[in-house]
């Protein structure tokens, strides 16, 4: 009993080692394709789910196309709504392991092709000279150890089933959610629902759990496969705990739905392969249960997933979304000039703030990066749209000069303002440039000029005054600049990149002076 235990222990370490190796061998051979498939074939949620279902069936694991699939939203790459339909796939695309186990595992004499498997890719691995072929020899060395991790799953849970008394394990008194919950912590524990679907499977031929109670726990290993992606958006975007969020309730209604219609599934699966004439066993028929549950989830869901996206994307707010959204821009308003151009001022006076914000954060904030902003200036992109969109909806007839005259200088303003935006990672690169031990000679010229600019993106008036003076630093840098490219001090690749930054830089302040004018020409600018 004791070894019989710790030989289902080694398997399944075993297991785990070779899923790793597959995974990871697979991945590295397939290189850059996997990640543009998953980036650019996206572009509706059906063509996700069947990237999902594809990659997720090369690779053999849906938590890492899962985490993926977050990284790529958390990145901003792919959107909510394509991302569910991968997300979906994915579930698909794991069903191929179970395929593996029971058609392969129980089939077979496992040992006759595993051990030659694992001598020829090793000997890839060790001997080959091309990345992709070392990968390829360490995919197939996980193949290989896959099989032979079965093997010792299958010999020594049914070494178990002498001594225990199977009868116990399905009593009625404990039902299918007990089964649920055991599947589900199966896979938490290991963070594989491969590993826990093969220790179901191998039970459930080896005679330790009836049909019904195994299809039960499939289940759960299924609802286990999102803690992965819980754990990986701890400290990730709204999009990517939206997406997160939307794996746990796919996976728990898909689960739901199987659990209430198992006796049916079960039933229908035992009607299937006996009208084929198959011969099947137990292992065949879980995994035929884990393909047909999860395609009808997606069945579902994918028609939703609008809709679902929808609700998610109500969810896990972030501030910057918030600030993205107009809190003025009342739509019954636009058949009154009057009161609509008053609510666009007051929308204008929450654009210039959160363009002074973005601003600040660039000139302040140490070790800042332009893919940290992304967020900030995405937010203030869509306000400024949403300024220009409920403009163009105001009705113009009879409309006051003073009115047009309000409306024409937040129009004007908002070009501004979105092109002070578009320009911030210049700041952020000419901030960082003062670091560079090659540029030590005018670090204090650039130090200076920053500290002008900060007074000019404090301020709430045009000052001219400052305006004037960044510009006589402008000058003084750039010559400097220019000194050092002639003189050879700095490649002249760097002072190329420097000027560039150091013009968006100039393009920017003047961009921002005049969207401060709004101020003092708006009636309702103070």
């Amino acid at each position: 009993m004791t070894e019989s235990i710790f030989q289902v222990l080694g398997g399944l370490a075993l297991f785990l080692l070779a899923m790793e190796m597959m995974t990871d061998g697979l991945k590295s051979a397939a290189g850059h394709h996997l990640r543009h498939l998953l980036g650019t074939w996206t572009r509706t949620p059906l063509r996700g789910f069947a990237a999902g279902v594809l990659i997720t069936g090369i690779v053999q694991s849906s938590s890492a196309v899962t985490v993926a699939t977050i990284g790529f939203v958390n990145a901003g790459l792919l959107n909510l709504g394509h991302s569910l339909g991968v997300v979906f796939g994915a579930n698909v695309g794991t069903t191929m392991t179970g395929w593996l186990v029971s058609l392969v595992g129980f089939g077979f004499k496992i040992e006759a092709f595993a051990m030659p498997m694992l001598a020829f890719g090793m000997a890839l691995r060790l001997m080959a000279s091309e990345h992709r072929i070392k990968s390829i020899g360490q995919a197939l060395a996980g193949f290989a150890l896959f099989f032979l991790a079965l093997a010792l799953l299958k010999d020594s849970l049914q070494g178990l089933t002498g001594g225990v008394d199977s009868t116990v394990l399905s009593a009625r008194h404990y039902g299918l959610p007990l089964f649920v919950l055991a599947g589900f912590l199966a896979t938490v524990l290991t963070q594989s629902s491969s590993a826990a679907l093969a220790i179901i499977l191998s039970a459930a031929a080896g005679g330790l759990l009836p049909l019904e109670d195994a299809a039960a726990a499939v289940i759960g290993a299924n609802l286990g496969t999102t803690s992965t992606a819980a754990i990986a958006v701890m400290s990730a975007t709204a999009n990517a705990r939206r997406l997160a969020l939307g794996h746990v309730l796919f996976n728990l209604v898909t689960g739901a739905i199987a659990l209430i219609i198992l006796p049916l599934m079960l039933w229908a699966i035992a009607a299937v392969t006996h009208w084929l004439e198959l011969d099947t066993n137990e292992a065949v028929s879980l995994a035929l249960f884990h393909t047909l549950f999860n395609l009808l989830g997606a069945m579902i869901m994918l028609p939703l997933a609008p809709r679902f996206g929808h609700f998610l994307s109500r969810r896990f707010r972030s501030k910057e979304e918030d600030h993205a959204e107009p809190k003025y821009l009342d739509s019954t308003l636009v058949t009154t000039p009057a009161l609509a151009a008053s609510a666009v001022d007051q929308e204008m006076k929450r654009l210039i703030g959160h363009v002074r914000g973005l601003l600040r954060v660039c000139i302040d904030r140490e070790g800042l990066k332009p893919e940290h902003i992304r967020a900030k200036i995405e937010a203030a992109t869509a306000l400024n749209q949403s300024i220009n969109d409920y403009v163009s909806r105001v009705r113009a007839e009879e409309m006051h000069p003073s009115i047009v005259d309000s409306l024409s200088l937040s129009i004007r303003t908002c070009r501004y303002l979105a092109e002070v935006t578009t320009l911030t990672p210049s700041l952020i690169g000419l901030k960082a440039s003062r670091h560079r031990t090659e540029l030590h000679a005018v670090a204090e010229i650039i130090d200076q000029y920053l500290t002008t600019l900060r007074v000019l993106f404090s301020g709430e008036k045009p000052l001219s005054a400052t305006l004037e003076q960044t510009e006589l630093e402008y000058h003084q840098l750039k010559a400097r600049l220019l000194d050092m490219v002639v003189r050879t001090d700095i490649p002249t690749s760097l002072g190329e990149r420097l000027l560039d930054e150091l013009s968006g830089v100039r393009r920017l302040t003047d961009q921002w002076f005049k969207s401060l004018q709004w101020y003092t020409a708006s009636p309702n600018g103070n």
